[in-house]
């Protein structure tokens, strides 16, 4: 999506000025922002809503990086972002913002629109491993283990790679049950996902 298709209050027109057009059908909310109503909600859409939060030098993750994928119809209320780079970068402090310190290395990151966001299966191994922590990541964990069935094996042969890791039984746990779910309660998770 080109950058010029996404508004922000403020920037070219105002909150007022977007909301009227938003309520005349010619524009759709869009997280932070707005994007033509004819246009499709895509990952690029997405990755411009949240580019805001951003801050330099951090990947969107978790269920940030989940809904830019496109899980779910409406964004986190808590995004949260990694850091994407070797140094440690000022972050800006947001109530609505976890940064998370640890390092995504380069191979575990796509740029979408001009954001770093964490690979689809990046993001579901690190919502199993932090599911227990955050209720917010457990929910977006089953949400994208519906809408990309084919990764929750992956994420499974990942994690039992890993020699040393702290809470591998708890993921691995977590993951089993995972793979445990019938296919049509799969498919209806992502029938409710998708009509939210």
């Amino acid at each position: 999506m080109d950058p010029s298709l996404f508004y922000r209050p403020g920037a070219l027109l105002s909150q007022q000025e977007l909301g009227a057009a938003r309520l005349d059908g010619l524009l759709v909310e869009v997280g932070e922002g707005y994007m033509p109503a004819d246009l499709p909600e895509d990952a690029g859409a997405r990755a411009a809503a949240v580019s805001p939060i951003l801050s330099p030098g951090y990947a969107a993750s978790g269920p940030t990086a989940a809904w830019v994928h496109g899980v779910g119809d409406t964004p986190p209320a808590r995004h949260h972002t990694q850091r994407a780079v070797d140094h440690r970068p000022r972050i800006s402090q947001r109530s609505d913002v976890i940064a998370h310190e640890g390092r995504v290395p380069p191979s575990d990151l796509v740029v979408i629109g001009v954001i770093p966001v964490t690979t689809p299966l990046r993001t579901l191994t690190d919502l199993v491993l932090t599911s227990g922590r955050y209720h917010e990541c457990a929910v977006w964990m089953s949400e994208m283990a519906a809408a990309f069935p084919s990764l929750v094996p992956q994420v499974q042969t990942l994690l039992a790679a890993r020699s040393r890791m702290p809470g591998k039984r708890a993921a691995m746990s977590v993951v089993a049950e995972l793979l445990a779910l019938p296919a049509h309660e799969c498919a209806q998770d992502d029938v409710t996902l998708r009509t939210r």
